[in-house]
């Protein structure tokens, strides 16, 4: 269960959905290490025990602040390889999985790094991301109890895998599925992670590391090149932001959907809480309408140096202004909208110096490409997937550009100082399930394991229902149930703490730098106070 522990008592916290990996990461807390760092440590260690949805074949968007309030956000999204082949020819669907779909290098090693060098530059951050990694590699090695949630998608995915290179050696070995519980070990994984810590990040991608790589992924007729992945680096940027009754609400810019979670919140704020009740049908309702309208607009977005547009445009106050009065308080909208797949993992940390860290962790779908790289145990993304080939949609594949991005991890700022860390798993998903937190949190002052324990909903279509149905948690109730239908929605309900409804996380930090937070309960993880 997610450590609640309430405000008074910790400086420190780190979130994830692993509690092993949560524990790293407090460990780095308590030896007096840095937000950042203890993302690291986190991070390392969801690349171990998370395979199913990160990775370090994937892409990593951090949020961070320091103590004074200065935000800013580290996209390490790797970009498209210069010579996709017919991958990605006008016309032609870019492949769901396989090589095909491999067509953008993975940045979440070089992420790292790349915080880490912030750390040590303003935070005082002593810790180097071999000392980090090292928890990672040993349970690589040594070996750990296999996740539920891990075996979930295996079995989800047992059609699948067994087309998948490399992929049944490390993960279903001998054609036996795992059971929870079930030691599991990546030997292979811990190789790549010990030149990582020997010969630095950028070993993945100028090194020993990155010709085993390319290697690997060339076998099996990946596009992925040296030069590819040589170029590959991470970009701080400026956040985007969105003011929120008495809090600052960021997010990372395009080509993420930060932009969209900020303008379902915006839309929010111009209706204004006095028009709903916390979890009752109008709360549902007006959520579930403003996410449609920043949806329809979220289409727009794309890598801004290959657009001319400015996204920030969606934020614009008569435009949020319009997107509230296109809400009907009575009759749901159609959704016409294609729905887009995607799974994750959120962690954030806060320190005792007040320094905060919130990112996100992806290999796109759950398993990525299903590629393995070789003998490298890596298993690669298939961001590629998300361009299209329709060369005038603003997401159209072109050498170098970055996909669209589902990734939004969130902060915000109180009285200019950190106050709230969050994001959550889910694609699609993530900016509907942080619109109910953040309303929860925000209008109605629930603490962050009531607001995750509380019912949730996913507007569009699954793995599981190829409808576009508005799938609500049956604790929603009877009464919330029968309202929304005679608005128009159509429903389908799903169990309580649905696994649909994203696993998310939230750290509190009140006006005297003390922390109360949780993880998921729909997660194996734990929030974890120092």
């Amino acid at each position: 269960m997610p450590d609640s522990s309430s405000a008074q008592t910790h400086r420190a916290m780190i979130t994830s959905p692993s509690t092993a990996a949560s524990e790293a990461g407090a460990q780095v807390l308590r030896d007096g290490g840095t937000a950042i760092e203890a993302v690291v440590a986190t991070a390392a260690m969801l690349a171990v025990t998370y395979p199913h949805f990160c990775g370090i074949g994937g892409d990593a968007v951090w949020m961070v602040s320091d103590a004074s309030g200065k935000v800013q956000s580290f996209m390490g999204i790797g970009q498209a390889v210069q010579n996709p082949g017919s991958f990605a020819d006008a016309g032609k669907p870019i492949p769901l999985r396989g090589p095909g779909s491999t067509l953008t290098t993975a940045c979440t090693v070089d992420s790292w790094q790349h915080a880490l060098d912030h750390s040590a530059r303003h935070w005082d951050g002593k810790k180097t991301l071999s000392d980090l990694i090292a928890p990672a590699i040993d349970l690589a090695e040594n070996g750990f109890p296999i996740s539920a949630s891990q075996c979930f998608w295996l079995d989800f995915r047992k059609d699948d895998i067994a087309n998948w290179p490399g992929f049944t050696d490390i993960f279903a070995p001998n054609g036996k599925m795992p059971v929870a519980g079930e030691m599991f070990y990546q030997p292979q994984l811990a190789e790549s992670l010990k030149l990582i810590a020997q010969n630095g990040a950028r070993d993945f991608y100028e090194g020993t590391l990155s010709e085993r790589i390319v290697a690997g992924l060339s076998a099996v007729g990946s596009p992925i090149t040296k030069a590819d992945l040589a170029k590959t680096r991470t970009r701080t940027v400026d956040a985007v932001s969105l003011d929120y009754g008495d809090v600052t609400l960021f997010a990372p810019p395009a080509p993420t959907q930060g932009l969209a979670t900020l303008m379902t919140m915006g839309a929010l704020r111009e209706l204004g809480p006095k028009n709903w009740a916390e979890g009752d049908a109008d709360h549902f309702h007006l959520v579930v309408e403003a996410i449609k309208q920043a949806f329809f607009e979220r289409d727009q977005i794309g890598d801004p140096d290959f657009a001319l547009n400015d996204f920030t445009a969606m934020l614009d106050p008569a435009k949020l202004k319009t997107a509230a009065a296109n809400i009907s308080t009575s009759k749901a909208l159609d959704w016409p909208h294609p729905f887009r797949h995607g799974d994750t993992v959120f962690l954030a940390a806060k320190d005792a110096q007040g320094n905060c860290a919130s990112v996100l962790q992806s290999t796109y779908f759950d398993w990525g490409s299903g590629v393995v790289a070789g003998d490298t145990g890596i298993v690669w993304q298939n961001r590629g997937a998300a361009f299209t080939t329709n060369p005038d949609h603003p997401n159209s594949f072109k050498p170098g550009k970055r996909p669209f991005y589902t990734l939004n991890p969130g902060l915000a700022l109180k009285n200019g100082k950190p106050h709230l860390l969050y994001g959550t798993q889910g694609a699609d998903g993530q900016p509907q399930t942080l619109a109910m937190l953040l309303t929860r949190v925000l209008d109605f002052g629930l603490s962050p394991a009531d607001a995750l324990a509380k019912p949730r909903f996913l507007l569009g279509k699954t793995f599981s229902d190829s409808n576009d149905s508005l799938k609500l948690e049956v604790d929603a109730g009877d009464e919330v149930f029968d309202t929304l239908s005679k608005r128009g929605h159509i429903l389908r309900a799903i169990e309580a703490q649905s696994a649909l409804a994203g696993q998310a996380g939230i750290i509190r930090i009140d006006e005297g730098g003390f922390v109360d937070g949780a993880h998921d309960p729909r997660s194996d993880g734990m929030a974890i106070g120092v």
